[in-house]
């Protein structure tokens, strides 16, 4: 029956352990434990190189996104004004408003718009008094968002002092659409204010690439100098125009930052998810052009996982299982191979503590067990031969014993004739009674010799007296010898 807990326990703090547990134990201290040991160094170094290939794609992709988002910006700017050179070399700069221009310049601007389809949604060209003509796509219609038609309002604030505008990010109704107002002045020939060009830019290509880049756990965004979401590829849950400085470290550090400098860092932080602290890496690229800033983040779990160390990990998981496995199942039989003989012999010598000296041991096992073996046999046969002698000599001892109380018996009898052999009849007669009170053979030695001895008392008198003896003694001295030979001492 196997061992309970409590029991191996108590073994364990007595020093007292099995053969197998410690065969079972050194087995594996020997094969898992530097396999362990190994796959643990291994695994740092894989981490360490994991987080430096994390920083260097994270680095090349934020730069390469920052370039994308600031030629993106270069070129819109640079259709605006293209667009404003072509009302200048048609005439129509001069007054967008005019019943007669305003034809043509709704034309331009729907052409100009049907041609650009992807990044303009809107587009105006309004005159000094800030009334104008329009042209979008669909059914867009700015003065129907109220953010959109402030950030109108600040563009002709400030193109009326000669400024090109771009405005903060825009969440565009319904599906979050990130956007953003542009505008530049326009002026006659005279350098004259005349109105404005202004146009909603829809980010949609920025945010399929953001999309695309955020792939395998890792979030790319943009976000403006003053921590606002310029463009997140979750649109549900971050909202162009969100200010991010007090939930993302990366944020909240190009927020600290100068607004005209130009970096590109890539840092390790720990960031709160679901009441626990998640180890994350990220890297941020600032281009002060626009001043945006490119950021992309990541869990070190997820790079581990994106990169096998989770693969890497249950492999290694497996193959120590098998190992320990392998272990066990050896362990279990070399221990058995040693513990069975040991356990023979240990049975052997409760045997013969039984008393059980014919008990031998199998001889098997490794050579020193089986020359344990071999010896213990050697002793258990010596004993075995000693007890033997020591049975026949006890044997010897209690036939002479039994002999000389024959032999007394018959000499107390031969004094008359009239009681020989009577000890002798008395002992058989009581034997056959006390085998037949099925006494245990010790009482019947023990009830044997006293038959034989219950005259002993005679020895002592010199004279018997019978019914049939002719000679007679004094009755005085036939006493006086009966006291006599009650005195002879018994061994």
């Amino acid at each position: 029956m196997a061992d309970s807990i409590p029991s191996i326990l108590t073994r364990l703090r007595s020093g007292r352990v099995r053969i197998l547990w410690l065969v079972l134990g050194a087995l594996l201290l020997v094969s898992a434990l530097p396999i362990g040991l190994y796959h643990r160094q291994v695994l740092e170094l894989s981490q360490e190189k994991l987080v430096d290939t994390e920083r260097v794609q994270q680095t090349e992709l934020t730069r390469s996104l920052a370039q994308e988002v600031q030629f993106f910006e270069s070129n819109l700017t640079q259709q605006l004004i293209s667009q404003r050179q072509i009302l200048t070399l048609t005439g129509l700069i001069d007054n967008v408003t005019d019943p007669v221009a305003e034809p043509k310049v709704t034309r331009l601007l729907e052409n100009f718009v049907d041609s650009n389809r992807n990044s303009f949604i809107y587009l105006t060209a309004v005159g000094r008094d800030g009334k104008g003509t329009t042209a979008s796509q669909g059914n867009f219609r700015a003065e129907q968002d109220p953010f959109v038609a402030k950030a109108l309002q600040r563009a002709f604030v400030s193109c009326v002092q000669s400024v090109k505008f771009r405005s903060d990010p825009l969440a565009l109704a319904p599906d979050n659409r990130p956007a953003f107002v542009m505008a530049v002045p326009l002026k006659d020939s005279q350098d004259n204010f005349t109105g404005m060009l202004a146009a909603v830019v829809s980010l949609d290509p920025i945010l399929h690439r953001l999309q695309d880049a955020s792939v395998r756990g890792r979030a790319v965004f943009i976000v403006d100098h003053y921590g606002h979401i310029v463009a997140h590829p979750d649109t549900q849950h971050f909202v162009p125009g969100e200010d991010l400085s007090d939930k993302s470290h990366m944020v909240a550090q190009i927020k600290a930052l100068p607004k005209d400098l130009r970096n590109t860092e890539t840092v390790r932080f720990t960031q709160k998810d679901n009441n626990r602290q998640v180890e994350m890496v990220g890297t941020y690229s600032t281009f002060p052009e626009v001043n945006w800033a490119v950021i992309s983040e990541r869990s070190v779990d997820e790079a581990r996982a994106d990169a096998g160390v989770t693969e890497l990990n249950q492999q290694a998981l497996a193959f120590v299982s098998v190992v320990v496995l392998v272990a066990i199942l050896f362990g279990y039989f070399f221990a058995v191979g040693i513990s069975t003989p040991i356990r023979s012999l240990a049975a052997s010598t409760r045997a013969i503590s039984r008393g059980e000296f014919h008990q031998r041991t199998p001889v098997r096992g490794a050579t020193e067990i089986s020359e344990l073996a071999e010896n213990f046999n050697l002793m258990a046969s010596d004993i075995e031969e000693y007890i033997e002698k020591l049975k026949e000599a006890a044997e010897e001892n209690r036939e002479l014993f039994i002999g000389s109380i024959r032999m007394l018996a018959a000499a107390i009898d031969e004094k008359d004739p009239y009681t020989r052999g009577h000890s002798g009849r008395v002992a058989k007669y009581s034997t056959i009674i006390a085998q037949e009170l099925k006494l245990s053979p010790e009482a019947l030695d023990k009830l044997k010799i006293a038959a034989l001895l219950h005259d002993v008392g005679k020895i002592g008198v010199d004279c018997v007296r019978s019914r049939n003896s002719k000679t007679c003694c004094q009755a005085s001295n036939c006493t006086t010898n009966t006291w006599t030979a009650a005195a002879i001492p018994m061994a």
